[in-house]
């Protein structure tokens, strides 16, 4: 846990370890995507999971990541459960799509150029 009586360095040099990721949109929005969790921190080498939930009655889903002061970058999709496309996803990251329709982006071996802001889109086929 950091201490609030560190020096600005040691704040900057202990908050440099750690991975940042959010959800665009994160939580419900009436009858919108509903992405979990809504914000998360990690230590480098962990791993986390993202989840998405599509509009009722969507059966693609789209996800994207998008770094700090950069545009957003596909990473993957899917229709009816299989992987439909495929853009700049890490080896180090996999996702799936369930028979419910929502989908989860699981990264392991998390680095710094991790952290950014990940976010799900769905559609009808």
């Amino acid at each position: 846990m950091l201490s609030p009586d560190l020096p600005d360095s040691a704040w900057n040099t202990r908050l440099l370890c750690h991975v940042m990721l959010c959800l665009l949109g994160a939580g419900s929005v009436a009858a919108g995507v509903i992405q979990s969790p809504r914000h998360l921190i990690k230590e480098k080498r962990e791993t986390a999971t993202l989840k998405c939930y599509p509009i009722p009655r969507h059966d693609t889903v789209y996800w994207y990541q998008q770094g700090p002061g950069q545009d957003p970058q596909f990473l993957i999709s899917f229709y009816e459960k299989m992987q439909s496309d495929k853009g700049s996803i890490p080896d180090r990251f996999s996702a799936q799509q369930f028979s419910d329709y929502h989908s989860e982006l699981n990264m392991s071996s998390l680095e710094l150029g991790d952290s950014a802001l990940y976010f799900c889109a769905s559609s009808l086929g």
